[in-house]
């Protein structure tokens, strides 16, 4: 037998509970799907150290705090997670955990999803999925002898087999997983490509605070051919700038972007001066940017000259390294940091663009009824952050409310 409801939300994290409140204030009957428990990718795909980039202030919903955590600190993975277990269960929200959706079709005016526990169907579909879908590893390495594992199968040091690690991607997770191997001791080599790395504080404010200051995360689009560039961002160890020379102080050898693996050599690319020259620039380009807004709008802030200092750059930057034998170089893990792809394959609607992207306007796709949330630049820059699906969710919500 076929359930119905007038709303579906297949995915129950921070963007599906996010749409479940906002849809429950409207009084819009609907139901919320979870293949897992609420906020899965939070428990299950992050290591075990992991906190949030952004402190207890920010990373939330506005109308619901952090219990036990000062504002200023950076919330542990699981707290994050029981986080969105309890606003729901605080709400009542209407969350179905352990199912499935299988595939989402069209029939007439109605949508039906197939899910491990029989049909729904619903007038209106929010595909909150996340943008975590299907994990990238973009270079084969064909040796039998070395682990290889994503960042999101990657739990912490002692986990590893013995040996050195090359972790392949600068971003956030990388960066960050690089650091707490070299603080475990183990030989790390970090291939580190195009990123920007903001401060992680300045002049008293996070840089959270400045981007929104700024409107840095209200921009609709990301800047013509940066929209491959990452981030690199901590709140690890009580947060810090993401400083590449500093990783390198530590005992990290820097390499620039991973290229092919033939007989057992790694061929790096010979672009780590440049990319850590060009986030040097992003860097100093945002204390420059808070500087002007700071005198614009008379904030009395303290100086901080020191900010704008830089170590000089380390040997595997000036030298670098252009060709790596793993074997020699005792290389036994390669955890790939390399990011994920989306995967709406289950969708069988002519609704997705060549890359895989839905075509959507704000989260309106072309097929009445059907929206998608959580995603990255779905709205804006912030769009893919707890706070900023809250607001996608609050504008959806009155759109299906409205139908």
């Amino acid at each position: 037998m076929t359930e119905a409801t007038h709303t579906l939300v297949i995915g129950g994290g921070q963007a599906g509970v996010a749409t479940s409140a906002h849809l429950q204030k409207h009084g819009v009957p609907h139901l919320v799907l979870e293949r897992d428990r609420i906020a899965e990718r939070w428990r299950s795909w992050r290591w075990d150290s992991l906190v949030a980039n952004g402190p207890a202030w920010h990373d939330r919903f506005p109308e619901a705090e952090f219990t036990d955590l000062d504002p200023e600190e950076f919330a542990p993975k699981e707290a994050v997670a029981d986080y969105f277990q309890r606003f729901a269960n605080d709400r009542d929200l209407p969350v179905r955990t352990g199912v499935e959706v299988t595939k989402l079709e069209r029939q007439g005016d109605i949508f039906r999803a197939t899910t491990s526990q029989g049909s729904i169907d619903a007038r209106n579909v929010v595909v909150a999925t996340g943008p975590f879908q299907k994990p990238v590893i973009p270079t084969a390495i064909a040796d039998p002898a070395i682990t290889q594992l994503h960042s999101n199968s990657y739990r912490n040091p002692g986990a590893l087999p013995e040996g050195a690690v090359l972790v392949v991607g600068a971003g956030s997770s990388g960066a960050q997983i690089a650091e707490e191997l070299a603080r475990a001791g183990r030989k790390v080599y970090l291939s580190v490509g195009p990123h920007d790395r903001p401060p992680r504080r300045y002049r008293g404010k996070d840089f959270v605070w400045w981007l929104g200051k700024l409107g840095k995360w209200d921009a609709k689009a990301p800047t013509p051919g940066t929209e491959h560039i990452t981030i690199a961002v901590s709140g690890a160890y009580g947060g810090h700038t993401m400083d590449f020379r500093r990783l390198a102080e530590l005992g990290v050898t820097l390499l620039g972007r991973a290229g092919s693996h033939v007989d057992g050599v790694l061929h790096i690319a010979d672009d780590l001066r440049s990319n850590i020259q060009n986030g040097d620039r992003n860097y100093l380009s945002v204390l420059d940017e808070a500087d002007a807004y700071a005198k614009a709008h008379g904030l009395d802030l303290p100086e901080e000259p020191d900010a704008r200092s830089l170590l000089p750059l380390p040997a595997c930057v000036t030298d670098p390294t252009l060709t790596l034998d793993l074997k020699a170089a005792g290389v036994s893990t390669v955890i790939w940091a390399t990011g994920f792809q989306l995967d709406f394959g289950w969708i069988d609607l002519d609704i997705l663009r060549p890359d895989g992207r839905p075509r959507h306007c704000d989260g309106v796709s072309e097929v009445p009824g059907l929206y998608f949330i959580g995603l990255p630049w779905l709205s804006c820059r912030g769009s893919a952050f707890i706070w900023g699906a809250w607001k996608d969710a609050e504008r959806l919500a009155g759109v299906i409310a409205g139908r």
